[in-house]
């Protein structure tokens, strides 16, 4: 008895549930508020697209010359900086060392230049002279005792042995003097030019290694190339900075007045946008954060659509062309490397006529 009403009444109650699941589901369901109230368009006709916020002078990546180890940061995020002003500082204690030794080259250099210059020492002269005086008087002597010897007649008490000794003695005596002689005309004729162009060479050389070594040391102070702000910091003193582009710059800066928005605007689209328009940038989450923007140029080259917003229906498969606006960024919660939606004044859309032959097709049916 149980089983027979028992199964007829669940089916019942089944077929009620899924009736009413089936109703309740085929109502349309009301649409739910957007979280985020989207910005509207303040043109009657516009091309869309998404903008990230770059400086004027793009995002220079600062980095270093050589691999050392950092000395001094002399910067922080956010501040202004002018041209030539130090960001950093590598060690350089070691070129600093070698400075020291090549400013004493330079002067050893320099005071070999001035004692040639400076000519003969007065004291030097009466002292050449006094030798002078004693080669003449050996030679005299020598060419005397020579005569004594050839005078004597008898060959008994002439030696020939001692009269050639004598001989070479006065040839002597003759180069002694000739020596002396020399020595004193180079003392009374001073430096000789060839002298003193050597010294000068020799003072520019020790000169142009110690300039050398400046540069060196000053190579090691990384300067600001623009006036601009400092947007990030990564290094620190004792740090090892590596030489050449690495995957994190040190130091991030740019120009930031005014602020530049680069817009990638879809290739299709390219055609419609003009240069000169007028367009708007809207921050992303508060579209009552807006400012217009002045054009600024395009970027003539398309190029694969790279910056992405993360939303569902973007696509990622197109091209896109990058189109530079400008504005005043001051009093604006706008900064580096944030996306906004810019909208572009452009000409409308023509829509294509039918042809002739779309006309007939039409009459026919």
């Amino acid at each position: 008895m149980l089983r027979t009403y028992l199964i007829p009444l669940l089916a019942i109650a089944g077929v009620s549930f899924a009736i009413v699941t089936v109703v309740k589901g085929s109502r349309p369901q009301a649409a739910q508020p957007p979280v985020i109230e989207p910005p509207q368009a303040p043109f009657d006709s516009f091309v869309a697209g998404s903008g990230l916020v770059e400086t004027s002078s793009q995002n220079i990546a600062i980095g270093s010359p050589i691999g050392a180890v950092v000395a001094r940061v002399g910067v922080k995020v956010g501040q202004d900086v002018r041209a030539g002003e130090a960001l950093f500082e590598l060690d350089s204690r070691e070129l600093r060392a070698a400075l020291g030794e090549r400013e004493a080259a330079v002067e050893v250099s320099e005071r070999a230049l001035s004692r040639l210059r400076s000519g003969t020492r007065p004291e030097m002269l009466p002292a050449a002279r006094a030798k002078v005086l004693e080669a003449q008087t050996s030679l005299a002597d020598q060419e005397d005792r020579l005569r004594r010897w050839e005078k004597i007649s008898d060959p008994r008490a002439r030696s020939e042995d001692e009269i050639a000794r004598q001989r070479f003695a006065v040839q002597s005596a003759q180069a002694r003097l000739a020596v002396v002689n020399s020595d004193l005309a180079l003392l009374e004729a001073g430096s000789w030019s060839h002298d003193i162009e050597v010294a000068e060479s020799q003072v520019r050389q020790a000169r142009a290694a110690a300039e050398t070594t400046r540069t060196e040391i000053e190579r090691r102070t990384i300067r600001a190339p623009i006036d601009g702000r400092v947007l990030q910091v990564n290094v620190r003193p004792g740090e090892f900075a590596p030489a050449g582009i690495v995957q994190i710059p040190l130091i991030m800066m740019g120009s930031v007045t005014p602020l530049h928005v680069r817009v990638d605007v879809d290739e299709n689209d390219a055609w419609r946008v003009r240069a000169g328009s007028k367009a708007t940038a809207y921050a992303r989450g508060n579209k009552d954060i807006s400012t217009p923007l002045e054009f600024v140029r395009f970027e003539p080259y398309v190029i694969p659509k790279r910056s992405l917003t993360g939303e569902s229906t973007e696509r990622v498969d197109t091209r896109v062309l990058q189109v530079i606006f400008s504005f005043d960024g001051s009093g604006l919660p706008l900064f580096v490397g944030q996306q906004v939606d810019v909208f572009i004044e452009a000409p409308p859309i023509r829509r294509a006529e039918p042809t002739s032959s779309s006309a007939v097709q039409r009459d026919r049916q």
